[in-house]
């Protein structure tokens, strides 16, 4: 192909190339794409995302009309600080029983490789509060990578029914990352910010909106992207911290969102919180010591 100096695309042939050599390019041009289709084929394949039940919610699910899982209130944690905060606060108030898990493989990932077996390894865990069927809770700490985030998203809630469905998202940023023409010294890390969707039109007192230009990326985005576009009430509080892994006072920075409308609940219960959190704190500074 060639552009004129007006902008317009020619397809231009030279005639040094024999007929049957373009033949014989055709046919090696097919085989390689063919190949190519097989192994895009299988990577696709590899990296998808697997949806489980237990069998208590599976045949709920298929007694009723829609073959849709009732929820009101799923509550979604994504990294460990994240997933640390309902373990010490909220799975520890109430009584709650495993609803099932997501399972995937990418390169940061390497534990539930389908090359080597079958997927073992959950990497996201849902739970499900006894006392009340609908609230919905899960614990992500894998990495979901980009090409599997929409996946993610349309394998879990093509479960749940999005009547009356109210999302909440906790997760974890590098206050590294946070945009500001303050000098970010003199900010209090850890601390909070919100991000809701248009139809969420709940006050958010417990910290201040997230301010232009910041973005929030990963998982907790295009989960609050499905929200939008499906019309579900979603908050996000994200947590800017300095802390890499495991960190007791970035999981004590999630704190005030037990007062907000979705969270205020688990708030009466907290009694078992402080042993709780010693005990999380206790095994991270075990696995981080080199020595043991």
């Amino acid at each position: 192909m060639m552009a004129t100096f007006f902008g317009e695309v020619l397809t231009v042939f030279s005639r040094a190339v024999d007929e049957d050599d373009e033949d014989v390019e055709e046919e090696e041009a097919t085989d390689e794409n063919e190949e190519d289709l097989a192994i895009r084929r299988e990577i696709e394949k590899q990296r998808e995302v697997h949806m489980s039940w237990n069998s208590e919610i599976s045949t709920s699910t298929e007694t009723t009309t829609d073959k849709l899982f009732p929820c009101s209130n799923f509550i979604l944690a994504v990294g460990h600080n994240a997933a640390g905060f309902l373990s010490t606060y909220v799975l520890n108030s109430g009584r709650w029983e495993v609803a099932g898990s997501a399972k995937l493989w990418n390169e940061r990932c390497t534990k539930s490789n389908p090359r080597k077996g079958p997927l073992s390894t959950s990497s996201c865990l849902f739970y499900r509060m006894g006392s009340d069927p609908t609230t919905l809770l899960c614990q992500c700490t894998c990495h979901v990578a980009e090409d599997q985030q929409f996946q993610w998203c349309e394998k879990v809630f093509s479960c749940i029914k999005k009547e009356d469905l109210k999302v909440t998202v906790l997760s974890t940023c590098s206050v590294a990352n946070y945009k500001t023409p303050e000098s970010t010294f003199t900010l209090p890390v850890p601390f909070l910010k919100a991000l809701r969707t248009k139809e969420c039109l709940q006050e958010i007192s417990c910290c201040s909106m997230l301010e232009p230009p910041n973005i929030v990326e990963g998982l907790p985005a295009a989960v609050l992207s499905y929200c939008q576009v499906w019309q579900i009430p979603a908050v996000l509080y994200q947590c800017y911290t300095d802390a890499i892994k495991l960190d007791s006072i970035t999981i004590e920075a999630f704190q005030p969102v037990l007062s907000s409308q979705n969270l205020c609940r688990f708030s009466k219960d907290t009694s078992n919180s402080v042993e709780m959190l010693k005990k999380i704190a206790t095994c991270e500074e075990i696995q981080s010591n080199l020595y043991i």
